[in-house]
């Protein structure tokens, strides 16, 4: 079962890889243009007019009788973009002289340029959020004469151009539709950001082929995740050969640019090393930053966190406070249809016996030595503070006191957005530490047991890995301390795509502009080191809504660990346990619920397929809870047509479970887990659970959650997704979708009297058709679900192969 905040396990983005990271991504289509090498297309519209020569003997005239200026004329007369390079102006103007000149955008209005003769595309904006995405190799031209300014017409090739004024004579102008991958096979392995099925289709729709295995292939696409593991014996045997191994990356770019990008700016693993069967891999230099690596440490926790990088706290630095505000701000902008993705941060700091330090900072996510940055001290205050709301202003386009204390903004194009941060620790600086774990459990007075659990939610390590999964781990910005408003604004952001999503009749070229413009929204206000382009319901659901609702539980997760950085010797662990409000027992092995689960676990478990490796499960220890913010057992036996289910979470997520008990779904989309519109989801397989519960291939510990869902009075069946889920949320009635999987119902049994456990064996239904793998059950009130148990899980390694089954 699952918990709607958490989707398909590890998404390991498309968008990783730089070259010595430990994930290097990229953001999707960001390749700087260095980076290019792209091959020039030969027009194959050209070579069937006969146009090619006469094209190149035009161009070679108007580069040799028409000055910069005579350009520029043309181009300003033709209702033409002006502001491009001289370069880039000539070949614009040989274009249009030749070809007719270009129409506006028929997206946003803009004006369309020729981006080196592999696509033309436009220049304006389709929001002030996000550029025109426009592109085309056959673009709209005028349908009338060009008009020639007199300059060009008392110029010597004044009679050539001439004959290219009619429409009706010109030859038509289209850019090879070579497709990127022709003549290339390409292998797949590990946990992509997509499915292999997927890519597959993608990658025949684009010209390639895609083999099982490497021999022969033209490069092997990977996760990063493979270096975690070990990697695999198919990636030995890839190096082995000397085969290229690249992200994921190099897929989306080559596709979005439309021309196989160099592999070598996608390498993943130029730094690694065979040694026998294992590829041991050297960690970076100290000397670099490695930004998106789950060892940096968080350089800001809060909104009263001193950058690190500026060695300022060492000093006693702190944050500049004057009339209640302080002065350190952080933004983020993501603008997909331009390629970037950057954030910058501004701070005021006092350090004692010092004059006001004023640090700035700005560049690319990831792109940590090519950063503007600067440190400046200043003797005059009140000037420090002016050039602060000065640069605030450059950088946003708004005025600092009103976004300060009101939280008034209004985005601009091409300009930063404020990532609202709290007054608070981020719980992946204020968390317990590696070093500092064992000396904590060690002086806890908890059962010992309890100890370990406490010490497993109370670390940093499971929130910079969920982060770093969701691509939400910026070392720069405090993700985990961001505050209410910021949240909500999000969540807003969120619903309000989703419900332009249930009308829109968009297609093409429109709707790729419109997931665009929320792509680019979105990932600037939830900043991301590989920001992606949706493109659909489970993109959005995996990317979006379960990020979001894993953000939400990791903020409420610092709030409630706070600052842990201290002496562990006064017993930290218990206080955050005494401040859970809860109590935290081991079940008994020897018990009849201790039984009960594991069979209950065994029997509607199957492996959870990651790669080309498949993981059992088997049950660690068993912790009963009872929660404040919980009803209790007694509560919930007061309510009819109770079931014992599993959920799955990312151990990120329950100390909030725990907390405050679980929250309905964001949202509601046509895919498992949000179908059925804001509810509480859960599931009658452990399988369903495990796939939410598995963290990562080198971190086999999990946990699974068993809760008691009251079903109400009145239950609905479902086998596909309901039209209409805000009327079953206003009634608040009980759900059951049908999956093409049931548990054999001949073996249920009941519980503490009334309380249904649908423990069977996993059949498959009548229900073929179904979305669903598995029965899923919502409910739309938190008071008809009890967590009752925590089920500790380890993940281990089969040797047999299964059917490979995607994640839903």
């Amino acid at each position: 079962m699952k918990v709607h905040e958490t989707r398909s396990h590890a998404h390991m983005s498309s968008d990783e890889q730089k070259k010595g990271n430990m994930r290097k991504h990229k953001a999707e289509g960001k390749l700087p243009e260095a980076e290019q090498s792209p091959k020039k297309a030969k027009s194959e519209k050209d070579s069937v007019n006969g146009t090619g020569d006469e094209y190149k003997e035009f161009c070679k005239a108007v580069e040799e009788n028409l000055s910069v200026d005579q350009i520029k004329e043309v181009l300003e007369t033709n209702g033409q973009d002006c502001s491009a390079p001289e370069e880039t102006l000539l070949a614009q103007c040989q274009d249009l002289l030749f070809y007719g000149a270009l129409d506006k955008c028929p997206l946003c209005g803009g004006n369309l340029i020729c981006d080196n003769e592999k696509r033309f595309v436009c220049g304006g904006e389709i929001s002030e959020w996000c550029s025109c995405v426009f592109s085309t190799k056959s673009p709209p031209r005028k349908e009338e004469p060009i008009k020639l300014p007199d300059s060009v017409l008392n110029s010597a090739i004044s009679d050539l151009i001439k004959k290219h004024q009619d429409p009706k004579t010109r030859p038509k102008r289209e850019l090879s539709s070579d497709k990127p991958f022709a003549g290339m096979m390409i292998s797949l392995m590990g946990r992509l950001t997509r499915t292999h099925q997927y890519w597959k289709n993608k990658i025949e729709k684009h010209g390639g082929k895609v083999s099982n295995s490497v021999k022969g292939v033209t490069c092997l696409v990977v996760s990063p995740a493979e270096r975690e593991r070990g990697g695999s014996s198919k990636l030995v045997e890839a190096m082995e050969q000397g085969l290229p191994v690249v992200s994921e990356a190099w897929l989306i770019d080559s596709i979005e640019k439309q021309e196989a990008q160099p592999l070598e700016a996608y390498d993943v693993v130029s730094d690694l090393s065979v040694e026998g069967k294992g590829i041991p891999w050297d960690k970076q230099d100290p000397s670099e930053e490695a930004v998106e690596s789950l060892s940096a440490e968080l350089k800001m926790f809060g909104k009263r966190g001193v950058y690190r990088d500026t060695k300022l706290e060492e000093s006693g630095g702190k944050i500049f406070e004057k009339d209640g505000l302080l002065y350190n701000c952080a933004f983020s902008l993501c603008d997909l249809g331009k390629g970037r993705n950057e954030y910058c941060i501004m701070q005021l700091v006092t350090v004692p016996e010092s004059n006001l330090n004023m640090y700035f900072k700005r560049g690319k996510v990831g792109d940590d030595p090519n950063a503007e940055e600067r440190l400046e001290e200043w003797e005059d205050e009140e000037e420090a503070i002016k050039e602060f709301a000065r640069l605030f202003e450059e950088i946003t386009g708004n005025e600092f006191e009103p976004w300060e204390r009101e939280k008034k903004i209004q985005k601009k194009p091409h300009k930063f957005f404020p990532i609202d941060m709290d007054d608070g620790i981020d719980v992946r600086s204020g968390a317990l530490g590696l070093r500092q774990l064992g000396v904590a459990s060690a002086h806890c007075k908890l059962d010992s047991f309890v100890a370990n659990f406490l010490k497993v939610v109370c670390g940093q390590e499971i929130y910079k890995y969920a982060l770093m999964e969701l691509g939400l781990d910026p070392p720069d910005l405090p993700m985990g301390m961001l505050t209410d408003i910021h949240l909500k604004r999000c969540e807003e952001v969120l619903l309000e795509f989703v419900e332009k999503l249930k009308t829109t009749k968009e297609s093409g070229q429109k709707a790729e502009a419109m997931w665009a413009d929320f792509s680019s929204r979105w990932f600037s206000l939830m900043h991301s080191t590989r920001p992606m382009r949706l493109h659909d319901f489970n993109e959005l659901a995996d990317h979006a809504a379960s990020a979001f609702e894993t953000v939400r539980d990791i903020n409420t997760a610092s709030r409630l660990v706070g600052d842990m950085r201290g002496d562990t010797l006064d017993d930290p662990l218990s206080d955050r346990y005494n401040k859970l409000g809860c109590k935290i027992s081991v079940v008994d092995k020897e018990s009849e619920d201790y039984k009960m689960i594991v069979k209950y676990l065994e029997t509607t478990y199957e492996p959870v397929k990651v790669s080309d490796v498949a993981y059992s499960a088997t049950v660690v220890n068993v912790f009963a809870v009872e929660s404040k913010a919980i009803p209790s057992l007694d509560d919930i036996k007061k309510l009819p047509n109770k079931v014992l289910l599993w959920c799955g979470s990312r151990s990120s997520n329950l100390l909030r479970h725990i907390y405050k008990g679980f929250l309905p779904a964001v949202c509601s989309l046509p895919v498992p887990g949000y179908m059925f519109g804001r509810a509480i989801v859960c599931s009658d397989a452990a399988a369903e659970a495990a796939r939410y519960g598995f963290t990562a291939v080198d971190r086999p510990e999990g946990f699974l959650v068993l809760a008691v869902a009251s079903l109400g009075e009145e239950v609905k069946e479902f086998t596909s997704p309901p039209e209409d889920t805000k009327t079953l949320e206003e009634k608040k009635v009980g759900v059951k979708g049908l999956g093409r999987k049931k548990t054999e119902e001949s073996e249920h049994f009941m519980w503490r009297d009334d309380i249904k456990v649908p423990c069977g064996k996993l059949v498959p239904s009548e229900h073929k058709d179904s979305p669903l793998e598995y029965n899923e059950y919502a409910v739309y009130d938190p008071k008809q679900t009890s967590i009752r148990f925590l089920v500790e899980v380890k993940y281990e390694e089969k040797e047999t192969e299964i059917v490979d089954v995607e994640p839903e």
